[in-house]
């Protein structure tokens, strides 16, 4: 599996809707749009999790993709750093 970053996602979208764009290029097991902890709002972009050739194909494909008037940013998840504990 393969996780994909989707950014710039526009606040009207739902995971439903990612999960059907996405799907379009084979199988989507997870769809995770991320919330801001504190107020719960839609922060603007999310996660997919592909088998690694469909999300190679999905990463070509949407990168730049119009969704509801705005270009997504789509590329290969990376490895979360580190944060500081206060």
């Amino acid at each position: 599996m393969k996780s994909i970053y989707v950014g710039n996602i526009p606040f009207s979208v739902t995971e439903n809707d990612v999960r059907d764009l996405f799907g379009q290029y084979g199988s989507v097991s997870a769809v995770k749009l991320i919330q801001d902890h504190e107020t719960g709002r839609f922060r603007g972009f999310g996660f997919v999790e592909m088998e690694d050739a469909d999300a190679a194909s999905a990463i070509e494909a949407l990168d730049g993709y119009e969704l509801s008037g705005r270009p997504l940013k789509v590329n290969e998840a990376k490895p979360r750093a580190p944060r500081p504990r206060y």
